[in-house]
């Protein structure tokens, strides 16, 4: 038995492993280093792009519930997390090239697995899973044009945050805390006045911008919108945004700031930050001008500049079941967010999900059908429910998971009892996926 998966990203290199750990033989196809997309730097597998963040870990939170359904159940990208994880509050932050290094040394290590390098522009034969990412190649993505026909994909764009190396941050202009005080003081915490913050709001607002073909606001997923396109939504917008000052008292004043500007951690070492929620596709000489406004960063060293880069995602209702398989042809599966799963996370559950269906099927064996209380079949369930009239990208949320039967007071508490419903059934079934 032998699969190919095309693509080492989060969802390729997770489908690939669970694939591989139930015992199939896997090609798994690369195109680095022979070629890299404009979001890539490295050679590494599974190569964080946008941000060093893994988001949310607690339990109140749906992707808190989503890392720990897999965790529970042998995920590698979240084995990998946990292994190169940084301190960020009450998110799960990694070291961003310590967490590529090490899935990449997993994957390359594994006897079931062989690496291929270079592109792939066909589809190959037999069992297929295409993993190939938001920025798939043209060439790929033609064929897959080819395959499902005209209006298959579509487009937007996904914007990086830049690096700054810690030791520039001016830290008389800025102090160590998180949110609330909430679990350890992991963020550099960058104030503006209301003067200070006027000035860097029709700056940012007025500011040029790299050229991006058919780029429009429309066209921006709010995930991850540029900076510079949500300050020009209102004058205030980044204040309720980004650059909340709500829960952060500045030391000196004992007050919170008019807004806060926050760096999190991107390397275990501490020498690498970047500026949170401060996607961008300014031209760089603009990054340094702009960002320089703030005052802790007056004289930041930029290890890396924000960038804007294409995204190319299926309309998945319309080809997938919720096993990410094409309805057309089921030997051809999808992973990743070209499914339409938006972010990491959602991108390795995917993989994972395709991963050990396909695994299942080729043994013989019945679907696990991971309902929908979990967050694992939610997201499965959401990518290929046929009544989505406007099929757009979706990060895990309660919204796609079946309410409770009773009710239960406060948010926070129902969230809660939500991922235990949800483990409970994971831990039940726990034996039989992990076979």
């Amino acid at each position: 038995m032998e699969v190919s998966v095309i693509g080492a990203g989060l969802a390729g290199s997770e489908c690939a492993w669970q694939l591989a750990q139930r015992g199939i033989q896997v090609k798994l196809y690369e195109m680095k280093p022979e070629k890299r997309t404009p979001a890539h730097h490295t050679d590494a597998f599974a190569e964080l792009c946008c941000s060093n963040s893994l988001r949310g870990a607690g339990l109140e939170n749906a992707v808190g519930l989503l890392k720990e359904e897999l965790r529970q159940l042998g995920s590698l990208i979240l084995s990998c997390a946990d292994a190169t994880r940084v301190e960020a509050g009450g998110a799960l932050a990694v070291d961003r090239h310590g967490f590529a290094d090490l899935v990449t040394e997993r994957i390359r290590s594994h006897p079931n697995i062989t690496v291929i390098p270079g592109e792939v522009t066909a589809i190959p034969e037999g069992e297929v899973v295409v993993a190939s990412g938001p920025l798939t190649s043209d060439a790929l993505a033609e064929t897959l044009e080819t395959l499902l026909g005209e209006g298959c994909g579509l487009h937007f764009y996904d914007a990086a945050a830049p690096l700054v190396s810690a030791a520039s941050v001016d830290m008389e202009s800025a102090w160590f805390g998180s949110r609330y005080d909430k679990g350890t003081a992991d963020y550099v915490n960058c104030p503006m006045t209301e003067e200070e913050y006027a000035a860097f709001w029709e700056a940012l607002t007025t500011a040029k911008e790299a050229e991006v073909h058919g780029f429009e606001d429309s066209q921006v997923f709010e995930g991850c919108m540029p900076v510079e396109v949500m300050a020009r939504r209102g004058r205030d917008t980044l204040r309720y945004g980004p650059l909340k000052p709500r829960g952060l008292k500045d030391p000196k004043t004992g007050k919170e700031p008019y807004a806060v500007v926050q760096l999190r951690r991107d390397n275990a070492q501490g020498s690498i930050y970047n500026l949170v929620g401060f996607q961008t596709h300014l031209r760089f000489p603009e990054q340094k001008r702009v960002f320089s406004m703030i005052p802790a960063l007056h004289d930041a060293e930029y290890l890396r500049y924000g960038v804007m880069h294409r995204n190319t995602f299926l309309d998945s209702p319309r080809y997938l079941n919720r096993y990410y398989q094409l309805k057309s042809e089921p030997r051809i599966a999808f992973a990743g967010q070209m499914t339409g799963v938006e972010g990491y996370v959602e991108s390795a559950a995917s993989g994972f999900l395709a991963g050990i269906e396909l695994a299942r099927r080729l043994r013989g064996m019945a679907p696990v059908d991971f309902p929908q209380e979990t967050a694992i079949g939610a997201l499965g369930l959401y990518v290929s429910n046929e009544s989505i009239g406007n099929f757009q990208p979706m990060n895990v949320n309660f919204g796609i998971i079946p309410p409770l039967d009773h009710r239960v007071k406060g948010k926070r508490n129902k969230n809660a009892e939500l991922s235990a419903r949800s483990l409970a059934i994971i831990e039940a079934r726990k034996e039989d996926i992990l076979q």
